[in-house]
């Protein structure tokens, strides 16, 4: 039996004497005052079994990684049909660009970069009654936990300084792929990735991807098919242009996100989440690859 426990406290340990923690996000002014020093790590396996280190328990803004749990709710709704609106190739290109966008006309290449991840925003808009709050209810039902909310400074921060966001969803609209107000789009997308969880919240939120669609309370969200192609997508476009080098070295499906998390899963085995808001100059969570990395290593477990 792996002792997990003991494998993250040394992880937590090695990682206190690295010199080179990355760069907090400043481009979001919210984000920018997050101490730097801050690392946390959580592991929850099937069998929930629950393992914490570091500042496991502190909250952090979900940023993208909130788009994994999004497109979640919208496959649970529409399904296939997703697909004619947003690819499922790797973008190559960083998370905000939008030279693809126009290429492609007006077909993001998948729904973790932004503009894919609006596109999804405006279908939750069509589909869900009051689409902030049932969002919210979503995740507290994925995580049993109706603490979880959203940070309205954050939201409102992203809101004021969000101009490559704000263009993504208007050329959207150009091409005939955002049905609703633009402004009405971004506020809920602007919400999402505003949601503040600490890393054993985000674990329970992505315990269906390891779970086979159920919810640690044996509730069903997705079929398997669904969960096959959340985590296919996870592995190739989970981190930006730094996908591959995430499959490379850690070999788990994950999503990241500026607020410095990293949220993976092993399926069938367990759900593990990081948080160190240093970031790497893809936009990574510096010490939460390299605590993944050593992770799947002294365990020997990846899906490789």
């Amino acid at each position: 039996m792996i002792d997990y426990q003991n494998i993250i406290n040394s992880i937590t340990t090695s990682l206190k004497r690295v010199d080179d923690r990355g760069i907090v996000a400043s481009y979001i002014p919210e984000l920018a005052s997050v101490d730097v020093n801050k690392f946390g790590i959580h592991i929850v396996d099937a069998d929930l079994n629950r393992f914490s280190s570091g500042d496991a328990n502190e909250l952090f803004s979900i940023q993208s990684i909130s788009k994994v749990l999004s497109l979640s709710k919208c496959i649970s709704i529409i399904d296939n049909d997703l697909w004619k609106r947003v690819g499922v190739e790797p973008s190559g290109d960083p998370f905000n660009h939008l030279s693809l966008l126009e290429f492609e006309n007006g077909i993001p290449r998948n729904p973790f970069i932004n503009a894919g991840a609006i596109v999804v925003a405006d279908i939750l808009v069509s589909h869900l009654k009051n689409p902030k709050e049932d969002f919210l209810a979503f995740i507290h039902e994925l995580t049993n936990d109706t603490s979880i909310t959203y940070n309205e400074k954050i939201a409102q921060s992203e809101k004021d300084t969000g101009f490559r966001n704000i263009a993504a969803a208007n050329l959207l609209k150009s091409y005939g792929n955002l049905l609703n107000d633009v402004d009405t789009v971004l506020d809920f997308y602007f919400h999402q990735c505003s949601i503040e969880m600490n890393c054993e919240q985000l674990s329970d939120a992505f315990f269906i991807f390891m779970n086979h669609g159920n919810c640690q309370n044996g509730k069903t969200f997705l079929n398997i098919n669904q969960v096959k192609r959340v985590n296919a997508l996870m592995l190739t476009c989970g981190f930006y242009d730094e996908a591959g080098e995430f499959a490379f070295e850690v070999g788990l499906p994950g999503k990241s996100g500026v607020g410095g998390g990293i949220a993976a899963v092993l399926p069938n085995e367990f759900t593990v989440v990081t948080w160190s808001p240093g970031l790497n100059a893809k936009g990574n969570s510096e010490l939460g690859m390299k605590a993944l990395e050593q992770l799947t290593t002294q365990t020997s477990q990846s899906i490789f």
